[in-house]
């Protein structure tokens, strides 16, 4: 059994691409990539429910291994990338929770929310005269 094993290691090792495949350098940024596209997800979501605390814990973290991506032997470009679009996308969250937070972005949505609600009692208030005018019109 164990040099049945040590034979299909061999095999895998023997190929470049199924090394790389079955090695730490493909399978640490893969399964990392969780990270980043729940990022990008989130941009579409309210900002007020973004963790400034949080963004800036993996703004740095993306940072730090962005670095250690590149300083490896040998460079480890997939999680590079991994980490260039996790920090690239907490940076823009950081802003988003920068402006809803501390430049009237909260404020601006408040007062959008109030004229959304004001519209809409308007629109009900007029189709419920288009209504009352089209049955008199027909009951006539």
């Amino acid at each position: 059994m164990a040099a049945a094993v040590r034979a299909l290691n061999a095999k895998i090792r023997s190929n470049k691409y199924l090394d790389y495949f079955c090695s730490t350098h493909f399978w640490g940024p893969a399964s990392n990539f969780g990270i980043p596209i729940a990022a990008v997800a989130d941009m579409s979501k309210d900002p007020e429910i973004i963790s400034g605390r949080m963004t800036a814990a993996l703004s740095c973290y993306s940072a730090v291994f962005m670095r250690y991506a590149l300083a490896v032997s040998p460079k480890n470009y997939l999680l590079f990338g991994c980490h260039f679009i996790n920090c690239s996308s907490q940076l823009i969250q950081g802003y988003r929770y920068l402006q809803y937070w501390n430049f009237g972005g909260r404020d601006a949505a408040l007062k959008a929310k109030e004229a959304a609600g004001a519209a809409q009692g308007k629109a009900a208030d007029l189709a419920g005269a288009a209504k009352d005018a089209a049955q008199k019109t027909v009951g006539n």
